[in-house]
């Protein structure tokens, strides 16, 4: 069976209250009710983390090191600032999706850039929830490639 974590970047505990024109009516639990359903249909099993925390999220990480066989991450605001959940992701060598509710290509300047994109095997953006359960896909994808 194939492993996958979950991360959810700051703010997203938020959803279905933040910015509904951007990121939608779902909130949180929602969006993780689709994925665990995702995941049962396709045979997979799922761990799913939030954390407004830099730290915390470079800790869940590290932790998908001694369980996980991918990681499908949505850094949120520290996909623009953190060179410590790039590193994180370089260092335990996982194949890793990057997520983004939002075209983060269509919205301010400063979110055209990830410090994420350049250590991730592929990028999902633009497909509101959707985004989460397509870069699940593309992780089980991944790791059946890999396992050939």
């Amino acid at each position: 069976m194939i492993k996958i974590v979950v991360i959810h970047g700051p703010n997203l505990n938020l959803l279905g209250l933040r910015e509904p024109e951007v990121y939608g009516a779902l909130n949180l639990q929602q969006i993780n009710d689709r994925i665990q359903e995702l995941a049962r249909r396709e045979g997979l099993e799922v761990r799913i983390h939030q954390s407004n925390s830099e730290g915390v999220i470079v800790d869940h990480i590290h932790a998908a090191l001694e369980w996980a066989d991918a990681i499908v991450i949505n850094p949120a605001a520290y996909t623009h600032t953190s060179v410590a959940i790039r590193d994180a992701i370089t260092a335990v060598r996982l194949p890793t999706v990057e997520v983004h509710m939002s075209n983060v290509h269509r919205r301010e300047p400063f979110r055209h850039h990830s410090y994420v994109s350049p250590v991730v095997v592929g990028q999902v953006v633009g497909f509101g929830p959707e985004s989460y359960t397509l870069g699940l896909l593309a992780a089980k994808r991944t790791v059946e490639e890999q396992r050939r």
